[in-house]
């Protein structure tokens, strides 16, 4: 009897090994993955502090996720994320249909710029756009060991509580809330979609919700700086949804 709780105790000690080894592999896994990964898409510097995946849960944490500014903007960054939390089907990150069940990013920190005909958001789109799909040269290619290409499924995605800082005319050095966003089911129809297919997805969002955080304080300048202020603001906005297509109809 004692022998075997010996083998007993043995063998759980070696699966909890185990799993801490695999959580580790994994965290070091997919941090290694985003700093070699996401700089390719953006064309901008993009650093993951670290990240921690249960093989067991699929629960896990994303740290310090900071997106640095397009060439031929400020030093600064655009955004900064802190933590994401996210959980996965359970090993489906060793494969090349990864499953994410929910993706939530808690008061993340946007920095907008503008040069009136065009922002760092902008460009920041404009940068992944041309590397979908390899159409740009170098483009980054997501891919398992043995080439098949990896595709994701996010079926819920939410960001709250974000801030975006503004440097536009009158509303210079603002901070604004931006509207809550949540989106569903990003690549459940089409059998996954590729990581650049996914961050532009979610980032035409962010650009949404930037123009509605701009609209909206639009009303608040005209309170408080009169109209000539607010019409000036006006005129700003109207170019800032053209950037993103947000005139057209």
């Amino acid at each position: 009897m004692k022998k075997l709780l010996v083998i007993g105790g043995v063998i759980a000690g070696l699966g909890l090994v185990a799993v801490v080894a695999l959580t580790f592999f994994l965290g070091n896994a997919v941090t290694a993955g985003v700093n070699g990964f996401a700089p390719k898409l953006t064309q901008t510097k993009v650093t993951l502090a670290g990240a921690t995946i249960s093989p067991l849960t699929g629960s896990g944490t994303l740290k310090g996720l900071v997106v640095g500014n397009p060439p031929g903007w400020s030093d600064g960054n655009i955004c900064s994320l802190g933590k994401i939390h996210l959980s996965v089907q359970p090993f489906s990150v060793l494969g090349d249909h990864i499953v994410v069940n929910e993706i939530d990013i808690e008061a993340p920190e946007f920095n907008y710029e503008t040069k009136l005909v065009s922002s760092n958001v902008a460009d920041l789109l404009k940068n992944i756009e041309a590397a979908m799909g390899g159409k740009k040269e170098g483009a980054p290619q997501a891919a398992t060991k043995d080439g098949k290409p990896i595709k994701f499924e996010v079926k819920k995605f939410r960001l709250r509580n974000g801030k975006v800082r503004l440097g536009v005319g009158a509303a210079a050095g603002m901070t604004l809330p931006m509207p809550d966003i949540e989106l569903t089911d990003l690549g459940t129809k089409e059998g996954g979609i590729t990581p650049d297919q996914l961050v532009f997805a979610v980032m035409k969002n962010v650009t949404g919700s930037i123009v509605s955080a701009t609209t909206k304080a639009v009303g608040e300048i005209g309170k408080t700086t009169g109209a000539a202020a607010a019409e000036g603001a006006k005129k700003t906005v109207e170019g800032i949804k053209n950037l993103f297509g947000g005139g057209k109809k």
